[in-house]
C-alpha cells in the first residue's frame, strides 16, 4: 500500500508541474501517464498547436530525462532516425547516432513519410534497442515514444503499417 501511495504522489507531483506549463490538456496527460507506467507507445492524432510536443518535452525535463523529437517528411530516410556507421581515415569505422536515442521520443506526423521510414522506429518500440550496420544498441529506460498524425491533412500521408500499430499501447 505504502508503494501505491508513493507512486500516486510522483505522479501527482508531475502532473502538477506539467499543468504550469500545458493548460487543458488533462485528459492527453492522464492517458501519456498510463502509457509509460505500462510501458506502451501511444499515436495521438490531433491538429497542429495544441501542445503536443509541449506535453511530452515538459515531461523530459520534469523526469530529468532525454528528448528528441523527429519531423517525418517525405524525403525522411530510415538512418536519419536511428543513425549510421561511418567511414574515417583517422578513426576508422564509428558510429553516429540518431535521434531515435532519447528517453522521450515524438515522432510528429508519422504518416507523412514512406512506410519504409516509418519501419525504422519498429525494433526500437519493441525491443528497445537500435541496430546500426552489425551492432546493437539498447536504449536508455525509460522508452517512450508519442508518435502523432494531423487529422484534416490527408495529401501526400501514407497509413500506418499494421506491424507498426501494434505497437502503440493507445
Amino acid at each position: 500500500m505504502k508503494d501505491i501511495k508513493k507512486y500516486k504522489s510522483i505522479f501527482d507531483n508531475i502532473k502538477k508541474e506539467i499543468s504550469k506549463v500545458v493548460v487543458g490538456q488533462d485528459k492527453v496527460i492522464d492517458g501519456l501517464l498510463r502509457a509509460l507506467i505500462s510501458d506502451g507507445h501511444i499515436l495521438l492524432e490531433g491538429v497542429p498547436g495544441i501542445a503536443k510536443t509541449l506535453i511530452i518535452k515538459s515531461l523530459a525535463k520534469i523526469t530529468g530525462c532525454k528528448f528528441s523529437r523527429i519531423q517525418f517528411t517525405v524525403d525522411l530516410l530510415p538512418t536519419d532516425i536511428t543513425g549510421l556507421t561511418v567511414y574515417s581515415r583517422s578513426k576508422g569505422f564509428t558510429t553516429i547516432k540518431g535521434p531515435i536515442f532519447a528517453n522521450f521520443l515524438i515522432a510528429d506526423e508519422i504518416n507523412r513519410a514512406s512506410p519504409r521510414t516509418q519501419s525504422a522506429l519498429l525494433e526500437a518500440m519493441q525491443e528497445r534497442q537500435v541496430t546500426i550496420g552489425r551492432t546493437t544498441h539498447m536504449l536508455d529506460r525509460p522508452f517512450f515514444v508519442m508518435a502523432t498524425q494531423n487529422p484534416i491533412e490527408s495529401t501526400g500521408v501514407y497509413n500506418l503499417p499494421e506491424a507498426q500499430t501494434d505497437r502503440l499501447l493507445f
